[in-house]
């Protein structure tokens, strides 16, 4: 552990500059008029290459290929798919032209975007990422991304835990960088966590991304040590600006699940069935099914029930409507079948709770 890190910068920052002359071009960021610092041009207009894949997205109107990224039921983005074999880490330009569905990686990723924008949704929240910011992802992370423009371009580094083995020891663990790296590593640990990194104008961050973003496209997979320490210093800059990193949690899998039931419930209880969200989810009816029933300690048909019954509460205490009309908004065809409902839920008839309400 290194207690003067101003120090160990200094001195890593002259080893790191001194590999890189050795073996590639450092590229050296443009700050334009504004203040806003650019990459390099000849790497950027590199990563702006329409791939295979989002071709192919263009051509047939299709939308992302699960089976290119995972062979899961759920869409766990699987690291046998995304790095070589006894590759620790990759790089690959984030897809475009296409919403990328809720999904998880079993890796750490790392994204950073060249140019643009690229939205996040975590947890239901939109999380921003914009030109020179860096997203740290763990492998709990469960988050759907927007569909990116063609100028949208960005970055997604595939790290594989033991990676980090170096990076631990020369930013230690008294920082949030260093617990969220500790976390990666235990077992019983199934949260997702995230750090966003607001360091646009930091030169000295910005020049290490693009020196290792460059190295890695040029599949210069040998020089794992020098990557190690390149990152390791970038996360010893890291450190530096905690007031602009910004930590966040998310929930399981699972529980994002029966979240999106509750959702569809709210917004569709006059037509909504168990088949349809189960399809919309990709999951097999029978599992979701158990799995409302384990998070909410009811089943479907009683939520359901439930979202309707608290709108025919509405209607019949702040309108006019005839009781039949009522049941008809909530969605009830059996007239018989909702009266039978209502009074065994509120111990009177549906007239008697609109009189009782006018009290």
């Amino acid at each position: 552990m290194f207690e003067n890190k101003d120090y160990l910068i200094n001195n890593l920052n002259n080893l790191y500059f001194s590999l890189n002359r050795l073996r590639f071009r450092i590229y050296k960021v443009i700050i334009n008029k504004r203040g806003k610092i650019n990459m390099n041009q000849s790497l950027l207009e590199q990563l702006k290459i329409i791939t295979a894949e989002e071709q192919a997205i263009l051509n047939n109107k299709v939308n992302i290929q699960k089976s290119i990224y995972t062979g899961n039921d759920q869409f766990i983005v699987e690291s046998k798919k995304m790095l070589d074999k006894q590759t620790l880490i990759s790089v690959r330009t984030h897809t475009r032209f296409a919403d990328f569905p809720l999904h998880r990686h079993n890796y750490i990723e790392m994204m950073y975007v060249c140019q643009g924008s690229i939205t996040h949704i975590i947890d239901n929240k939109k999380v921003v990422l914009r030109q020179g910011e860096i997203l740290l992802l763990n492998q709990h992370s469960w988050h759907e991304i927007k569909k990116a423009s063609a100028d949208d371009i960005a970055i997604n580094l595939m790290i594989l835990p033991e990676f980090f083995d170096m990076v631990y020891t020369m930013i230690g663990y008294n920082n949030i960088i260093g617990d969220f790296l500790i976390n990666i590593l235990k077992q019983d640990e199934c949260r997702g966590e995230y750090l966003l990194f607001k360091v646009a104008d930091i030169l000295q961050i910005q020049n290490l991304m693009e020196n290792i973003i460059y190295s890695l496209l040029q599949s210069e997979s040998e020089f794992r040590h020098e990557h190690q320490i390149t990152m390791g210093l970038l996360f010893l800059y890291l450190t530096k600006y905690i007031a602009r990193t910004k930590k966040g949690t998310t929930k399981e899998f699972e529980e994002l699940l029966v979240e999106t039931v509750v959702d569809y419930i709210t917004d569709n209880y006059k037509h909504a069935t168990l088949n349809e969200i189960a399809q919309i989810l990709n999951q097999p009816v029978y599992a979701l099914s158990k799995l409302i029933k384990q998070q909410t300690q009811r089943n479907f048909k009683e939520l359901l029930q439930s979202r309707k019954f608290y709108r025919a509460e509405e209607l019949l205490r702040d309108t006019k409507l005839s009781i039949n009309d009522i049941i008809t908004a909530v969605g009830y065809e059996n007239n018989s079948y909702f009266f039978k409902r209502f009074k065994a839920e509120y111990k009177m008839t549906p007239t008697a709770y609109r009189k009782k309400m006018k009290l």
